[in-house]
């Protein structure tokens, strides 16, 4: 795990910050076949006082389906969990979410006694005013693949993907494109993908529709969100 700056910065500084790491984020296929994926989540206390982080490590042990639309889906098995709290430390400012939140995630992920092929966090990667958010400011600490998925948009503009589970949308800002509207369940709400680190979106959207196994929300994050409720 590397480490790229201290927390503890100024809002000036912060964003300083967060432009410069945009820049390093890779978007590279996935070449390594994936064995071991991690679920990451994070939430607050009632008064915001303290921020908890569990993550979820599940080992891919088959793949379901996988014809032409009908993606397919993964088996898991999992294998461990992990959580952890720390006092929050930075304010709430829109845009700087991720340095109120990384910390503790970082300290739970470094909790891990496997090793994870590739993160999937529940928040947004690229899909960012300034292309770093959680997904990929984690992705870049940890230094593998990572993608973002979160449950409701932060920016971007999009047409609505169709009913069937599969069917996906691009979603823009000014023109680029930032990340994917993806049906995981027919004539449910979509999700929000966005690559976090290196991977492409066509790998973070394949990804989440394989990890989404009977739910809306991808098997790994869903436990991983289920565990930090529990801390709270």
């Amino acid at each position: 795990m590397l480490n790229l700056h201290r927390w503890d910065l100024p809002y000036a500084e912060a964003r300083r910050v967060q432009t410069e790491l945009a820049g390093r984020v890779e978007f590279v296929r996935l070449e390594k076949e994936l064995q071991i994926i991690a679920g990451l989540d994070c939430a607050f206390s009632g008064d915001g006082k303290r921020t908890f982080a569990a993550a979820v490590v599940l080992r891919v042990i088959g793949l379901h389906g996988g014809q032409v639309g009908q993606p397919g889906r993964f088996e898991f098995e999992q294998v461990e969990t992990a959580t952890a709290q720390q006092e929050t430390r930075f304010p709430y400012i829109p845009g700087l979410l991720s340095f109120r939140e990384a910390p503790v995630c970082l300290e739970v992920a470094a909790k891990l006694g496997w090793q994870p092929d590739l993160f999937m966090i529940d928040g947004q990667g690229v899909a960012h005013p300034r292309r770093l958010g959680l997904a990929s400011h984690l992705g870049l600490f940890f230094d593998k693949p990572t993608i973002g998925c979160a449950k409701s948009r932060l920016i971007g503009t999009y047409d609505e993907p169709g009913s069937d589970r599969g069917a996906c949308s691009l979603l823009r800002d000014g023109g680029e494109t930032i990340g994917a509207v993806v049906r995981t369940r027919s004539r449910v709400k979509p999700v929000f993908v966005s690559v976090g680190h290196k991977c492409t979106l066509e790998d973070a959207i394949c990804i989440t529709l394989a990890c989404a196994t009977r739910y809306r929300i991808p098997e790994p994050t869903r436990l991983a969100h289920q565990e930090v409720s529990k801390l709270r």
